[in-house]
């Protein structure tokens, strides 16, 4: 078993990883992540402890589909794209996408997350990790920029300080001159101020910082939206029929104000 110590924003990685674990382990799963489910069983941590119960787990499950459905998307479009996911975490995208042997894909975070992948995940074809901070740019120098490039990041602007998620957003576009698509979610500037309501972050002890009310916030960077999903539209039909009475209270109640539906959203930005 691997012995894993984290604290503050590093943690919330294994309570999306947990999320993703008992999504897998439901009747009928949304992700069916069944590499998330053998992560959890192979890391020595205290998950209860997290606060996940098996509604968050599907919310973080409802989060990571549109992206997964995306990714997979854009890579159908462009079979010899580069895909970079930022802040990866303990995220199995990779296996989940399970892209085509002439993608190049690279996972990023911090090098004492990528050295716990190194140890749980198998090896593929295409794909290698990089352990650096996302706003230490040098990183950027190890991605191939001669193919359009498709970024991933789930779960990390709202982590970021203003200034350091416009120059990373920045310096991504200006990394691929052949374009490409960038898939991610978003915070409000209520959303941030909220934060503490958020069980995760709250047991983590993180801080969030980068909310986003308007999309031309964007795409004064240089992004163009493609699609949208307002934290109200992540749950299908389908879903709702899965998820507690009290839970499907809640966003019956979002939904009624323009202000809440707009708290947490997920982007597809074309550049």
């Amino acid at each position: 078993m691997e012995k894993v110590r984290f604290t503050e924003e590093k943690a919330t990685m294994l309570a999306t990883l947990y999320g993703r674990a008992l999504d897998a382990r439901g009747d009928r799963p949304i992700l069916g992540d069944k590499a998330a489910d053998e992560a959890v069983k192979q890391i020595d941590y205290d998950f209860a402890s997290l606060g996940v119960n098996p509604d968050m787990g599907l919310t973080v499950a409802m989060r990571a589909k549109p992206m997964d459905d995306w990714a997979s998307a854009f890579l159908r479009e462009h079979p010899d794209a580069t895909v970079v996911q930022l802040g990866c975490g303990m995220d199995s995208r990779v296996y989940r996408v399970d892209p085509p042997p002439s993608v190049r894909w690279f996972d990023v975070d911090y090098p004492d997350v990528v050295d716990l992948r190194a140890r749980i995940y198998p090896a593929r074809d295409g794909y290698r990790t990089i352990g650096s901070s996302v706003t230490d740019f040098g990183w950027l120098d190890e991605i191939p920029s001669d193919k359009p490039g498709l970024v991933i990041a789930e779960g990390l602007t709202m982590y970021l300080r203003p200034s350091e998620g416009e120059e990373l957003l920045r310096r991504l576009i200006a990394h691929f001159p052949q374009g490409g698509e960038m898939v991610f979610d978003i915070f409000s500037r209520l959303g941030i101020k909220l934060q503490k309501l958020n069980p995760v972050v709250r047991k983590a002890k993180a801080t969030l910082y980068w909310g986003i009310d308007e999309i031309s916030e964007l795409e004064r960077l240089g992004l163009t939206l493609v699609s949208k999903l307002d934290s109200t539209d992540y749950a299908t039909p389908e879903v709702k029929a899965r998820i507690s009475a009290s839970m499907r209270a809640q966003l019956w109640v979002a939904g009624l104000f323009p202000a809440f539906k707009k708290m947490g959203r997920i982007l597809r930005m074309r550049f």
